[in-house]
Formats: structure tokens, C-alpha cells, sequence
């Protein structure tokens, strides 16, 4: 079995949330730590009610201050003898951050028991000055079953043989490794990852079994929220708006990633159709959608090009488009001004191209909005819209 987890680094003193990496100026991610999480919440509230004029604000969805990211994004430093998993520091150098209070318990274990097979299997960390070495990151994601995906990003596969050897040990380490891959990211530049994905496990798959009723597939390149919870409650809010409307016979889900919303949007007579450039999460929206008994479609594509190309005689009641944070740009969002759609569920990550998005569709009118705070500590949170045809 795992050891426990580390102490998170993440504590509340009066009422306020401290991290110890943080006052010491070691990682300055968290900008908001200082403030109470209601100062933190209502200053989210005002940012976003001033960018988004909807008569109705539902209550924010706040979740929880800690242990609420299913999520790592590690980078290795150090020494092969004493491996960092966090971040890097100006010089290059490596600082380890696996007590970090935002991640759960069950990645803060995990993370703690990688970083000793890291060095007991001899994988040495990339050193980004000298451009030497070959493990580059750690990316790990958490499941609500406790199941774990784990990508070494690495510079080559110079050490595949190496690390497939190992790997028993580290399973029986980590007991809920479930996925682990190899991918490969041989360029000297800030790039996360790289191309090839070497799976190293008979799964490739975690599923990610949700409090709404709907078990998604997460292969090494989806997208899922890292907060689990507030996820969940941004799926079942477009869920009750949509199945309040009367007429929404027919929805597109643009940029459906594994299809979360379209899933999620499932009803008797409801025709479901998700685009996502991934071909990869198109087949995993696939299987999920068969194993429901959903008869919902979904197309490899980029969402702008295939609206731009539809038929203008077979379009969706309603559309979801849940873009990065660029937001949708200004073609879809004159595609939408100008299509027969009659309704809009938009879900974004940064109001500030949400309201210039907006401002391109002028007949268009918010009914009702929400903020969800998917990121406690920093300034960014999600905020949903549903829009509708103005009058």
C-alpha cells in the first residue's frame, strides 16, 4: 500500500488560506491566498456580473478551499538521487511541490511514492539549462474512484525498456495506477507534451465515474476540469436549463471534448450531435455514448468549419460551445447571430472573451448566468450563460 499523503501545504489561519510554498516565495500560482475565500468569491461575482449583464445571477458554486484539483501538472528537477515534482525556479532549478494543498490526498500520496521510484528507477530529470537528461514532467489525473492516469513526458525513449521493468514496482507502490504512458516530447521549448503517447498499460482509458450518472473515458490527451465537483455541478446546470426549455428537440455540443455536455444533455427524443477537433476523444465520446444507450453522434472536426459548413436547413435548437480561453472567436459567433438557433448554453473559463464574444451577437440575451469557482486562489473561474433570442 501507499504511504499516507504528505501534510498539504495549504492551511487556514483566521479564517484565511496560507500556503508555506507561498509565503516563502517559492510558487506564486495561488495570487489570491491572503484573501478569505468569501473576499475571494465576491470579487469573482463582481468581475463577472460586470462583464455579463444577465438579469438573473444564481448562487456561485464555490466548492471546496482544498484538496479539490483531480489534476498534477509536475515539473521533474533535481537530481536522479533526489527528484522535484513541482515547478521551476528562475535559475532552472527544480522546486518540489508534491505537498502541494490543492491537489487531493490521493494525488499528494501518489505523487510522493512517484517521486521515490523516479529515482530508485534511475530516470534521470531534465535539466533544462544544460538540455540534458530525459524526464521532463509528471502529469497525473485522479479519478471520483481513486483510479489514477499517470504520463511521463520524456524527451525520448531511451528509457522505455527501464521503465517497463520497473513498472510492477511502481503499481505496487501506487496501487491505483491504472493508466501509465510514455510520452514523448523531444524539443528544447516550454511544451507540455509532445506527439507520441506510448501506452505502457493493458488500460489506456481512466473512467471518470461521475455524481451526475455519466462515467466518461479519459485517454492521456483529454480534457477533463481539474475540479471534480464543481465539474459536475457545471454539467447538471446545463442539464436543468436545457431540459426546462421547451423546444430543444435537437443540441450541437461544440468543442465537446469526451462529450461531457452532450452526455450529460441526454433525453428521450433529443437528437445529440458533439464536434471536437481530438479524434481521440470523439472515440471516447463513442464508446460512453454506447455504453449509456445514447444515440448521440459525434464528429472529429473543428467546431468553427463544421458550423460554417452546415446545412442551413438542418440546425440544432439549441447549441453548447465551451471553448478555451480565447472564447469562440468572431466567425461562430457570427455564425451564431445569424442562424435560425434559438438558444445557447455558453460555459467559459474567461468572461473577458466571453462579453467580446457576446458583443458580436447582438441579438442575443443572457436569461440566466452562474459563476463556478473551478480555481479556487487565482483569479480565473468558470461562468456559465444560457442565451437566448432578444425581443
Amino acid at each position: 500500500m501507499a504511504d499516507a499523503a504528505p501534510a498539504p501545504s495549504l492551511t487556514l489561519v483566521d479564517g484565511v488560506p496560507r500556503c508555506h510554498h507561498f509565503d516563502a516565495s517559492r510558487c506564486r500560482s495561488c495570487t489570491l491566498l491572503g484573501l478569505t475565500r468569501g473576499r475571494q468569491l465576491s470579487g469573482k461575482e463582481a468581475h463577472a456580473r460586470s462583464l455579463v449583464d444577465a438579469p438573473t445571477w444564481l448562487p456561485t458554486v464555490a466548492g471546496e478551499d482544498a484538496g479539490f484539483r483531480n489534476k498534477a501538472k509536475m515539473v521533474v528537477g533535481g537530481s536522479v538521487e533526489a527528484p522535484t515534482l513541482g515547478i521551476l525556479d528562475r535559475d532552472l532549478a527544480g522546486v518540489d511541490l508534491h505537498d502541494c494543498g490543492l491537489h487531493s490526498d490521493g494525488l499528494r500520496a501518489a505523487l510522493d511514492r512517484i517521486a521515490s521510484w523516479v529515482s530508485s528507477a534511475g530516470l534521470v530529470p531534465y535539466d533544462v539549462a544544460a538540455r540534458s537528461g530525459e524526464l521532463k514532467h509528471v502529469l497525473l489525473t485522479e479519478s471520483p474512484d481513486g483510479e489514477l492516469l499517470l504520463r511521463l513526458v520524456m524527451r525520448s525513449t531511451a528509457l522505455e525498456a527501464r521503465v517497463r521493468s520497473r513498472l510492477p514496482a511502481l503499481r505496487e507502490s501506487v496501487p491505483g495506477l491504472r493508466v501509465v504512458t510514455i510520452n514523448v516530447q523531444p524539443e528544447h521549448k516550454a511544451v507540455l507534451e509532445g506527439e507520441r503517447e506510448v501506452v505502457l498499460t493493458p488500460d489506456a482509458v481512466l473512467p471518470m465515474r461521475l455524481a451526475t450518472g455519466v462515467t466518461l473515458r479519459l485517454g492521456p490527451r483529454s480534457f477533463f476540469q481539474t475540479n471534480t465537483p464543481v465539474a459536475e455541478a457545471l454539467y447538471d446546470q446545463a442539464r436543468r436549463w436545457v431540459d426546462h426549455l421547451p423546444d430543444v428537440l435537437t443540441v450541437w455540443d461544440l468543442y465537446c471534448g469526451v462529450g461531457g455536455f452532450a452526455l450529460h444533455l441526454a433525453a428521450p427524443g433529443r437528437d445529440l450531435l458533439g464536434v471536437e477537433v481530438s479524434a481521440d476523444a470523439v472515440d471516447a465520446a463513442r464508446a460512453t455514448a454506447a455504453d449509456l444507450g445514447v444515440p448521440a453522434r459525434f464528429v472529429a472536426a473543428d467546431a468553427t468549419a463544421y458550423a460554417l459548413a452546415a446545412d442551413p436547413g438542418a440546425l440544432p435548437d439549441l447549441v453548447v460551445v465551451n471553448p478555451p480561453r480565447r472564447g469562440i472567436g468572431a466567425d461562430l459567433a457570427g455564425w451564431l447571430e445569424d442562424s435560425g438557433v434559438r438558444h445557447v448554453v455558453y460555459s467559459s473559463c474567461n468572461a473577458v472573451t466571453l462579453a467580446r464574444d457576446l458583443a458580436a451577437m447582438p441579438s442575443w440575451r443572457p436569461v440566466e448566468a452562474r459563476v463556478l469557482d473551478m480555481f479556487p486562489h487565482t483569479d480565473h473561474y468558470e461562468v456559465m450563460v444560457l442565451l437566448s433570442r432578444g425581443r
